[in-house]
This record gives C-alpha cells, sequence and structure tokens, in this order.
C-alpha cells in the first residue's frame, strides 16, 4: 500500500503519529516552559540512545523508571498526535523529543530559557540505518533500493527534511548558553565523559557512582534487552520487526559496508557542497 506522508511547510512527515494539526499547533502555539529539556535529531542520531541518557540523568542513575515506563511516555514526541497531548499533561521539569527542523520548533522557545541538546552523526551512518529502519517501519514508504534511498537522502526529499539543512539550521545556535550539541561518535567513543558534560549542562550533580550506572543502563547491550525501549511492544502494523531489529548495530562506519565507491565519490561532493562556510569540524571529517 502506498504511504500518504502528512506535509507541513514543504516537508514530509510519517502518517502515522503525525498529522497537520499537531504540527502546526507544536511550531505556532506549543509554550514551551523555562525548565523544559528537549532532545533533538534527525532521524536515526541517537534519538533512542539520548532518551535513555536523559532519562536516566533524570533519575540519578536509578534504572527503575527507564526499565517500566515506555521512553515515549518518559520523553514524549510533542509534535506528534499522541506526544502533544502527552506533553501539555505532563508536570515540569519536562523531556520533550523530536525531529523538527529549527525553522518549524516552536516558535515560544526563543522567548525561553529552555534547552536543547542536538545530538548528530555521521550522514552516512544515518542514511544507512534510516534505510533499515525504513523497509520495517510501515509508516514509511519501502525503499526501492539503497542507491534510490541514498539519492533522496542527499535531494532532501526523505521524511524530516533535508539532513544538511537540518544541521545548519540547528548549529546556528551553537554559541548558545542553552544550546549543546554532541555526536554519536563521541558519545561511542566515551560515553562517561559524555554523560558528565551533560550532567555540567543540565545543572545536575551527579556522583561517580550515579554516573557509572547512567553509563552502564544506556549502552547497546542494556538497550537492546529493555522492552521499554527496543521498539519490541510496537504493533507489527507499525514496526514490523520480522524485516530487522529496531536497534540493529549502534555502530560507527557501518556506511563502509553499503557505499560503493562512486557513491562514497558523489556523497563526498555534496556533503563539501552543502557544508560550506559552516566552518565546523565533525568527528567524520577527520
Amino acid at each position: 500500500m502506498p504511504v500518504h506522508y502528512v506535509t507541513y511547510k514543504g516537508i514530509k512527515f510519517p502518517p502515522a503519529y503525525n498529522s497537520e494539526h499537531s504540527l502546526s499547533f507544536a511550531h505556532n502555539e506549543f509554550l514551551v516552559r523555562d525548565d523544559d529539556i528537549f532532545n533533538v535529531t534527525y532521524p536515526k542520531s541517537g534519538t533512542v540512545w539520548m532518551t535513555e541518557i536523559l532519562s536516566l540523568i533524570r533519575s540519578r542513575g536509578q534504572p527503575s523508571w527507564s526499565q517500566t515506563v515506555l521512553n515515549s511516555d518518559r520523553v514524549p514526541w510533542f509534535s506528534t498526535r499522541l506526544g502533544l497531548e502527552a506533553a501539555l499533561s505532563y508536570p515540569s521539569p519536562r523531556l520533550l523529543t523530536c525531529h523538527l527542523p529549527r525553522h518549524i520548533f516552536p516558535k515560544s522557545f526563543s522567548h525561553s530559557t529552555a534547552k536543547v541538546i542536538y545530538t548528530l552523526r555521521d550522514p552516512r551512518d544515518v542514511v544507512v540505518s534510516y534505510y533499515y529502519f525504513a523497509k520495517m517501519c510501515n509508516s514509511y514508504e519501502d525503499p526501492v533500493s539503497f542507491e534510490q534511498f541514498l539519492r533522496d537522502f542527499l535531494n532532501g526529499e526523505l521524511p524530516h527534511g533535508c539532513w544538511f539543512e537540518h544541521v545548519r539550521g540547528w548549529m546556528e545556535m551553537k554559541d548558545r548558553e542553552n544550546f549543546f550539541f554532541i555526536t554519536y561518535e563521541e558519545l561511542k567513543q566515551d560515553l562517561q565523559d559524555s554523560v558528565r558534560r551533560l550532567c555540567q549542562f543540565l545543572g545536575q550533580d551527579l556522583d561517580d557512582d550515579a554516573i557509572s550506572s547512567v553509563v552502564q543502563n544506556a549502552s547497546f547491550t542494556a538497550m537492546r534487552e529493555n522492552p521499554m525501549c527496543n521498539s519490541i511492544l510496537l504493533p507489527a502494523d507499525i514496526m514490523d520487526q520480522t524485516k530487522g531489529q529496531f536497534l540493529r548495530k549502534g555502530i560507527c562506519g557501518d556506511w563502509k559496508n553499503h557505499f560503493t565507491v562512486a557513491q562514497s565519490e558523489t556523497f563526498d561532493r555534496i556533503y563539501q557542497d552543502k557544508m560550506q562556510g559552516l566552518n565546523m569540524a565533525f568527528p567524520w571529517d577527520r
């Protein structure tokens, strides 16, 4: 069956969760509170991982909240239909998540001291992970081929819009006090240090034992075994887990197993062109 995406401001969104109303409300009417903490990503960039880390920091390393409450209930997707209801009824301080680009993020954010944590990932790994996700998630069109999916990614035609515009839009905030960005690669390389830096940004004073517990319970192995974040509880008509695992590999550099030499060269050329003038070096640029 063909998928009819929801479109808002020229960007396609999966229809199962999103509506034009929920996206418009999130953009124009959602009231950001000063103590809100937003987990923002482009899809397949470490969203679920950061949700677990933030949940565990909130509970000071105690894993019981993360192990008994669905991640979408702990950190609602406030621009979706169900997540919006949850977010509006949540007591402060709220943890909230989304894939929204900066230009359709809540307008009220600019008048608040709310914090944004933006996680980004090597776009080549993003496109590989996104390809496998689209194959198993029924609110996405089934990819025709990896080559076509890669082409759509580079042309900014996938749901949630263009990766390059998403990153450039959010990176305009990089010098603001209430904005923290981190890469998937940094989380992989040194999760303990990453958690310490996040705690500092959030004003959370966790002792060494609590930080170790966050690290342990936010490991890929722990998350894969946790039904509250591994999507195993989702019905098959939403997520067909016979076609793959939601938490698939959790590694860096998997793109090397998928890209041809020609695809890699094309990607590099477009990447250099689109990222021009950003004046930032990411781990995958080195």
